[in-house]
């Protein structure tokens, strides 16, 4: 009989449902999107009620789609988008709110009162991360500001707090597990990522009752089992849960201490692993938990960059100067050879490890024989510059040599993009054959978990690999005029 593993990966657009063989192989995907609530003040919302239904509605896709018997699906494992937070009843699990969604920043106010309080020092000590309406704090103390009646019946002890895992685990499992695991609860800004535990402290600041939170279990334990509303003949347990980056660190097998994976989306992900023990550092990147498996925790340092995809978009739908992003390769190639032209993409400001928010976005070294094909390729080596930014701060802060650097994302397709990350590193790029490497990543813990897998399952990844081919005198003159243009836009 044969045994199958399922992956949910809930992410900000919509939810997957991944189906993995006994090899680990993925065999069906299945997608199902959700609303995005955004008001005129550009804040985000998801409806709760909407993504739980379309998390089993796409379950009873796959196994449609897939034709198998129910019966040979043996466990389940979640990985989710991270920061967004969830408020519902315990009685009932029915949502008090929307969920906050991680790109909202409704809690700026909330972070600027904390900070002149004197207490972003503190917040940094014991979480790793910097104070920010980013993460799931401030956003739970706004619902607690701003929703009437939730902080008088959070007292009672009838309201849950959470991040989407637990919110998914709660309901699936029918309010009988109220559980998130040591990757999604450390990006809160409410836990303590020295003490593993819930900060009283943290929590006293930010307004928030103890009694709301989950219990933090390992991202491989036990989370109670489901049928999914009825539909399976039988329950099948949930063994595996993480934030959606810490499951493509895990996807992508970089188990080891500094093993490092970068993810090319809209913006990009960058986590290292740091091993057993948390480097706190202050130059441009955070600390956070990777997971915890079988009781043994990991850490990691990550750096979060705005633009990375979306200067892609930004060239084909606000400049025109591409149709589709597959041209921006072949103009790339096409680009006179030794033009010094850069683009740094501060839209929005900057993210790490510069974290300037008043930055503006720049072209520079442009000369008359600068044309279509040098804007574009200014636009690509911005991507390769911003991630060896974070790798480099990452490699001077943990003292640790890197040796190369696991990828995954649309932009990994763009051979020029590949090419030039490596030679600006240093170090090879590789690239895995799948994509799906969030959901991957809590799909494999659980079938760890279960026996099903062994850790020899991350080595049967396929990738592909790029060398470095620049000299490194080359390379340091590129970089130094990346780092001279960089400084144009945040010393104005």
């Amino acid at each position: 009989m044969s045994r199958y593993v399922l992956g949910i990966d809930q992410s900000t657009q919509g939810t997957k449902a991944l189906l993995f063989d006994e090899e680990g192989a993925l065999l069906y995907r299945s997608d199902f999107p959700h609303r995005q609530i955004v008001d005129e003040r550009g804040w985000v919302e998801h409806d709760l009620e909407e993504i739980y239904a379309n998390t089993v509605q796409v379950v009873k896709n796959l196994v449609e789609m897939a034709g198998i018997h129910k019966g040979d699906i043996a466990v389940l494992g979640i990985s989710n988008q991270r920061e967004t937070v969830a408020c519902w009843e315990k009685e009932s699990g029915t949502p008090v709110y929307n969920a906050v969604v991680w790109q909202c920043a409704r809690g700026a106010d909330i972070c600027t009162e904390i900070q002149k309080q004197g207490y972003a020092d503190k917040i940094r000590a014991a979480t790793g991360l910097r104070l920010s309406p980013y993460f799931s704090a401030a956003k739970l103390a706004w619902i607690f500001q701003n929703v009437k009646g939730i902080k008088e019946r959070a007292a009672k002890g009838e309201i849950a707090c959470g991040t989407i895992d637990s919110f998914l685990v709660y309901r699936l499992t029918k309010g009988k597990n109220f559980q998130t695991d040591y990757s999604n609860a450390s990006r809160t800004q409410l836990f303590n990522i020295r003490s593993l535990c819930w900060d009283e402290e943290l929590l006293k600041i930010f307004g928030i009752d103890k009694s709301c939170m989950a219990t933090v279990t390992d991202s491989n334990g036990d989370y109670g089992v489901t049928d999914f509303d009825g539909f399976l003949d039988k329950p099948i347990p949930i063994r595996g849960v993480l934030g959606d980056s810490h499951g493509a660190l895990l996807g992508q097998g970089c188990l080891q201490k500094g093993m490092i994976k970068a993810t090319y989306g809209t913006g990009s992900s960058i986590m290292m692993n740091i091993g057993r023990k948390p480097v706190f550092t202050y130059i441009g990147v955070v600390t956070s938990l990777a997971w915890s498996m079988d009781g043994e925790v990991s850490y990691v340092l990550e750096g979060n960059i705005n633009y990375t995809g979306a200067v892609i978009t930004w060239l084909k739908d606000e400049m025109g100067l591409i149709s589709s992003a597959g041209e921006s390769e072949e103009l790339a190639e096409r680009a006179r050879k030794g033009n010094q032209v850069y683009l740094v993409p501060a839209f929005s400001g900057l993210g790490a490890p510069y974290w300037n928010s008043e930055a503006k976005a720049v072209i520079c070294g442009i000369t008359r024989t600068t044309g279509k094909a040098e804007v574009v390729k200014a636009a690509l080596d911005c991507i390769a510059y911003q991630i060896t930014d974070i790798v480099r701060v990452m490699q001077q802060a943990s003292g640790i040599e890197i040796a190369e650097i696991r990828v995954d994302g649309g932009p990994t397709k763009n051979g020029y993009l590949m090419q030039f990350q490596s030679d600006m590193l240093g170090i090879p790029v590789r690239i895995p054959e799948t994509e799906e490497l969030s959901g991957i990543g809590a799909a494999y813990a659980a079938g760890l978990s279960l026996g099903i897998y062994n850790k020899d399952i991350f080595d049967r990844i396929k990738r592909k690999s790029y060398e470095n081919k620049l000299e490194r005198e080359q390379c340091e003159n590129l970089y130094a005029g990346w780092k001279s243009a960089v400084q144009m836009v945040i010393s104005e």
